[in-house]
C-alpha cells in the first residue's frame, strides 16, 4: 500500500509539472495570451483526474465496475 501511495504522489507531481510547463511555454515562451479562466479550467481537470486516480487506488485498482448484463 505504501508503494502505491508513493507512486501516486510521484505521478501527481509529474502531472502538475507537465501542465505547468505547458502553460509556461505557451504563455511566456511562445507569447500566446491564455485567459485566467482557461488556466483555472485546466487545473480543475487535473484535480478531477487526480481524484479518479485516488479512487482507483483506494478501490484496489479496479475502479468502478459495472455489472455484466447477460
Amino acid at each position: 500500500m505504501l508503494a502505491s501511495v508513493i507512486t501516486f504522489l510521484i505521478y501527481l507531481c509529474i502531472l502538475a509539472l507537465v501542465l505547468y510547463l505547458i502553460i509556461w511555454v505557451v504563455r511566456d515562451v511562445i507569447g500566446v495570451p491564455i485567459p485566467a479562466k482557461v488556466i483555472q479550467l485546466l487545473w480543475v481537470i487535473v484535480a478531477l483526474i487526480v481524484i479518479l486516480w485516488l479512487v482507483q487506488m483506494v478501490l484496489g485498482g479496479g475502479g468502478f465496475r459495472l455489472p455484466v448484463i447477460r
